[in-house]
């Protein structure tokens, strides 16, 4: 069987991996100090039914859509996106066949997009039906949902080619329009008296938006996509399971495809699996007081945790990648070794990071809310789901990063193996959730089951990890990846200073009394500034215990 030829730059180095980076948590950064601002516009002139209706329901048909759509396939061309050929002379099957296997997500997501859309009017409760404009809105998501389907081919060759800044610039592009479209049609539906009919259909135009110039963004800088596989002009070695595929796609590349979206459907319920349970238990005005907790909680998640885990994927993927076979021992030998220090550098940065959130978020959350909420959302669940985030982002954080690591390296039989303990890790979680809202927690359940479900995942992928290392000589000791006791000691204290402080000023009773107005007395900023001398700290003693020494480290496997 043949196997997709690769780009001569195998894997991405060092400065290509921090240009990334950088570029895809700035791009996060502008998203969602967008969305954030965009919000406080939402909270303002959307019901928190409407909200509710748009951010939890319209967007898991949109994520249901487009993750069942194109997950796998991006996966799979991650590991191997092969050279352009730049001579008639130089072989066009592999780079054509990965234009194809591109195409794919548009040609699956017609008949997915038009299941999900229908199951969903048709199961709808009668409140959600109920509102104005409900079904030209859903039809709306759908349309927006096929139309960002155009882009992937370019997203794909973009992140192939590693070409991050033209994601970068067509992802912002659409954000701003969403924004605008979104904000714009809400102050319409204002102004012009409607009472709020057209604030369903405000969310849908939005997300219709976003989808047009992402296209049409892409298309400038790469031109206009190709939309639907081709025959080739050669074919590859048929394979009795695939051969009506094979003059069209890699049949291994296609084979691992298929793999990676039959895992994508069992962690695409994992993730979205709150949804569906805050949908089935909370009424709407619920589930937007859930939806904007949600939002706020994500905030770190999506600015630092999912470029990095975007970057580790594609990072992995081409250093470890078993379709180069061509490698000498030594080098496969050299990556191994690359790969497991930028593996233990990344948990440990999380690890310490994952102290600080955990101390500092739950000493200053309770002063956030009440200058971030609007006073209406305050008496939703929207305080108790966001203290619970505190303590669900070091397991998102470590899970993420475990996880891409997990999805670079396994082969197509890894992959169903994996799957099936999903399977077991989804019932655990559900179980969760209803056992603990039937416990009295509330719309939190959903966060703490959460916890749970990622503990056990975290467990899964320690394992396949260490067993993966073992195997090519490279045993890790994850010991090495704990926080130095100096730091952890340094860490308490602030937290024990900090609680002390907050007990005998009264932080919160003057927090609570004077709402947003205490954030400029004088007991609240003291408090603020004493967290921001320990935090600095912190920092201080983490850079001169561990970054400095892991500077050093990834500046001397630069120069090897």
């Amino acid at each position: 069987m043949s196997t997709p030829e690769r780009a001569p730059a195998a894997r991405l180095d060092g400065k290509a991996s921090l240009r990334s980076v950088s570029s895809l948590i700035g791009l996060q950064l502008f998203s969602r100090i967008a969305t954030f601002a965009f919000n406080q516009i939402l909270f303002r002139y959307a019901s928190p039914e409407a909200y509710g209706t748009a951010a939890v329901q319209f967007e898991l048909i949109l994520s249901t859509i487009l993750f069942l759509s194109r997950e796998g396939v991006r996966n799979a061309l991650l590991r191997a996106w092969p050279q352009k050929p730049t001579s008639p002379h130089h072989d066009s099957r592999p780079y054509n066949a990965a234009l194809n296997l591109a195409s794919v997500p548009l040609v699956v997501g017609l008949p997915i997009a038009a299941v999900t859309t229908l199951s969903y009017i048709f199961a709808a409760s009668k409140d959600t039906q109920s509102q104005a404009l409900f079904q030209p809105a859903v039809l709306t998501y759908a349309i927006a949902a096929v139309i960002e389907l155009m882009s992937e081919p370019l997203h794909n060759q973009a992140m192939g080619e590693g070409l991050t800044s033209v994601r970068v610039s067509a992802e912002g592009l659409g954000i701003t329009g969403k924004s605008l479209a979104t904000c714009g049609m809400l102050l319409f539906d204002s102004w012009s008296g409607y009472g709020g009919e057209l604030a369903l259909l405000a969310f849908g135009l939005g997300q219709l938006a976003y989808s047009v110039l992402v296209v049409v963004a892409y298309s400038s800088r790469l031109g206009w996509p190709q939309l639907w596989p081709v025959r080739l002009t050669g074919i590859f070695p048929r394979e009795s399971a695939t051969a009506q595929f094979s003059s069209f796609f890699n049949t291994e590349a296609l084979q691992l495809a298929l793999s990676m979206t039959y895992h994508s459907l069992i962690k695409h319920l994992l993730t979205e699996g709150d949804k569906v349970i805050v949908s089935w238990w909370s009424p709407l005005d619920g589930q937007g007081g859930y939806a904007l907790a949600v939002n706020y909680g994500s905030l770190v998640a999506r600015i630092v945790f999912q470029p990095v885990e975007e970057i580790c994927r594609l990072y992995f993927s081409k250093l470890l990648s078993e379709t180069n076979t061509s490698k000498a021992k030594a080098q496969r030998e050299s990556d191994s070794a690359n790969a497991s220090s930028a593996l233990m550098t990344l948990i440990s940065v999380q690890l310490a990071f994952s102290a600080l959130v955990l101390v500092f978020g739950h000493s200053y959350l309770p002063i956030a809310l009440h200058v971030l909420l609007p006073p209406q959302y305050l008496a939703t669940s929207a305080p108790q789901v966001l203290s619970a985030w505190v303590w669900y982002i070091p397991f998102l954080a470590i899970n993420g990063g475990l996880e891409a690591f997990l999805s670079s390296v396994m082969t197509p039989s890894q992959v169903r193996s994996q799957s099936r303990w999903m399977i077991a890790f989804s019932v655990v979680y559900i179980s969760s959730a209803i056992t603990l809202y039937s416990l009295g927690f509330g719309d939190a359940a959903l966060v703490y089951a959460n916890i749970i479900n990622l503990s056990a995942r975290i467990v899964y992928a320690l394992e396949f990890t260490s067993s993966y290392f073992l195997n090519v000589g490279r045993p890790l000791d994850w010991r090495a990846a704990l926080p130095h006791k100096y730091f952890v000691a340094m860490v308490w204290l602030s937290y024990t200073l900090i609680e002390t402080y907050a007990r005998r000023a009264a932080v919160m009773k003057a927090v609570e009394e004077s709402g947003r107005q205490a954030v400029f007395s004088r007991v609240v900023v003291s408090h603020i500034a004493l967290g921001g001398v320990l935090g600095i700290l912190c920092l201080t003693s983490w850079w001169i215990l561990i970054g400095s020494s892991l500077r050093s480290s990834y500046l001397h496997h630069k120069k090897d």
